[in-house]
């Protein structure tokens, strides 16, 4: 799966996604920032989630 990075719109804005890879996903930030490989979805939505500033 090729690295589809977005620019942020502003500094403050982190955009993440979840990606796979093989049986393992993790969160991607577009700032750079990457969770570690999770098996459970759930667990890397979750550091998604914990890395978003709170607005």
């Amino acid at each position: 799966m090729p690295d589809e990075r977005v620019p942020a719109a502003s500094p403050e804005q982190h955009l993440t996604d979840i990606r796979e890879h093989g049986s393992f996903v993790s969160a991607h930030c577009c700032c750079g920032w990457r969770g570690p490989a999770r098996r459970a979805r759930a667990r890397a939505q979750a550091d998604a989630t914990a890395h978003e500033p709170l607005v």
